[in-house]
């Protein structure tokens, strides 16, 4: 799972005075807001200095990389909220230790893509990052994609293989030997159906027509992967 948002606030109040922590904090939460309307490109250090209500030399103080270092700490601190909020999402929908009941593996399924959709609500600054970066990808440093990744999508990627997984091991799904894909096929079906046709929750659909697409979403997809039952 990696570390999650508690263990790295308690491990910077350890290695970071509190009130350099705080002007830290103060900084990427002022930034956050001002990456997610302006993207990365256009977000200048002056307007970035000026969000967070200090100059330009304290930025620097607290960020000697400068705009980069700030997008990457930003992008990593909500993507690990993001990441802590699906796998709890995940874990409380999928847990392996009670697989569902065959009858209810549709419900439960569409329980998490509405879950996990309900997230563009519960943290729109993160997806108005997040739809920055794709659209500012070739612009965005790599080592900042990188940081991304690893912060959020891949381990969420890879609980989700998990789930897929176990749910093959159950007599649930067949997932034809790849997990992996069964997971990227699910999410391509519900979550990011919804997010492309909200363009990351800028322009929220009507609740009937989410409902319309997950459902139809998690539908097809067990026409793909479900287990046909005999009895």
């Amino acid at each position: 799972m990696g570390e999650t948002n508690e263990s790295r606030t308690a491990r910077a109040r350890r290695e970071v005075s509190p009130r350099k922590l705080e002007k830290q904090i103060a900084l990427a939460s002022a930034s956050c807001t001002l990456f997610g309307r302006e993207g990365y490109t256009r977000a200048s250090v002056d307007a970035l200095a000026a969000e967070a209500g200090v100059s330009t030399r304290t930025l620097y103080n607290h960020f000697p990389g400068g705009k980069a270092q700030l997008f990457e700490t930003v992008v990593t601190w909500t993507s690990s909220q993001v990441r802590d909020a699906q796998l709890a999402r995940l874990k409380a929908v999928l847990d392996p230790e009670r697989p569902p009941h065959p009858d209810d593996l549709e419900r439960d399924l569409v329980a998490l893509a509405r879950a996990f959709v309900g997230l563009m609500t519960d943290y729109p600054n993160h997806f108005a990052l997040v739809r920055h970066i794709h659209a500012e990808a070739d612009h965005v440093p790599g080592e900042v994609l990188k940081a991304w990744h690893e912060a959020g999508p891949e381990p969420v990627g890879r609980a989700l293989t998990e789930a897929m997984a176990h749910l093959g091991a159950a007599g649930l799904l067949d997932v034809h030997g790849d997990p992996a894909l069964a997971a990227g096929h699910f999410t391509a079906l519900t979550s990011h159906t919804i997010v492309q046709s909200t363009h990351y929750g800028v322009l929220p659909l009507p609740k009937e027509e989410t409902d319309r697409l997950i459902t139809g979403g998690v539908s097809a997809f067990l026409r793909a992967y479900r287990v046909n039952r005999t009895d």
